[in-house]
């Protein structure tokens, strides 16, 4: 009897430049699943959504991983949402099982397992977060839900450009608001600066701000991974920080999904860090 491969894939606008397919391949490949994971063109559009998401559970799709511009919307077509999704305002991972469509967010807990062994042994953690969207709420949420804790407290503030998206996200997650042109001032005395703006991103501006006052302990991550040396990581290594980048968010966050869908075993291993930068620099080409 002929057995099909398990169905997955990733739903975006563009979608060209995800590195999605390689890392649930390599899984894949390493345990010898019979899988395919696919990346699906579509257009922003609720409705663009739906039609989408009809087709690939006609197809026998498990689920489907969810990038922008279609984030939020996923969350509302949902029939539940994990309180991590409710919490950031946005689904990156939709499953179909029973009749029922289940969204996720395995953004924050990708962030919080790529980061958390760089903050082991600080009691307390001031975090800046630079940022409005639903990437910026992801790693608010994983600083103060997930890596809060009884040794642990994470005091958090948030700047973004629209004054209104930092003061929200400070206000759902106990942070602090501060202006953008004043984002600078602070990082006297932050231990953590994360970058969770597209600012930064290739073909995007850089971001500006003076990082000079950050203490010489403290920790620079970024959540673009391509390029993998942002502007702002690499005025940090300048200054003798240690800096994090995008990639371990993205590896860590794509795991869950794989178990879920697709296989058993996800390990976040340095070969398959080397495929994904050896895939970025062949597209930097």
């Amino acid at each position: 009897m002929t057995t099909r491969p398990k169905k997955a894939g990733v739903i975006g606008w563009p979608i060209g430049h995800t590195l999605s397919p390689l890392i649930h391949r390599y899984w894949a490949e390493k345990e010898g699943a019979d899988a395919v994971y696919l990346p699906l063109s579509v257009e922003p559009g609720r409705q663009s959504l739906a039609r989408a998401i009809a087709s690939v559970r006609a197809m026998g799709f498990a689920g489907v991983n969810v990038t922008l511009p279609h984030k939020e919307d996923a969350l509302r077509a949902a029939d539940a949402a994990s309180d991590s999704a409710r919490a950031v305002g946005a689904a990156n991972m939709l499953t179909f099982v029973s009749g029922q469509m289940r969204a996720d967010n395995s953004d924050a807990t990708g962030f919080a397992a790529a980061i958390a062994p760089m903050l082991a042994n600080r009691p307390e953690v001031r975090a800046f977060v630079l940022g409005g969207g639903g990437a910026a709420r992801a790693v608010a949420f994983a600083l103060r839900e997930l890596l809060s804790s009884a040794s642990r407290r994470v005091r958090l503030a948030v700047s973004n450009r629209t004054a209104e998206r930092a003061a929200a996200i400070a206000s759902a997650f106990g942070g602090e608001a501060i202006a953008w042109a004043d984002r600078a001032k602070v990082l006297g005395g932050a231990d953590l600066l994360v970058n969770a703006t597209s600012l930064g991103m290739r073909g995007m501006p850089a971001l500006e701000i003076d990082i000079d006052s950050l203490p010489q302990t403290a920790l620079v991550a970024d959540i673009v991974y391509a390029p993998l040396a942002t502007p702002l990581l690499r005025a940090a290594r300048d200054r003798g920080l240690r800096t994090l980048d995008g990639l371990g968010m993205l590896m860590h966050q794509a795991a869950p999904a794989y178990q879920s869908w697709l296989g058993a075993r996800a390990p976040v291993d340095a070969l398959l860090r080397s495929r994904l930068e050896a895939a970025l620099a062949e597209r930097a080409q």
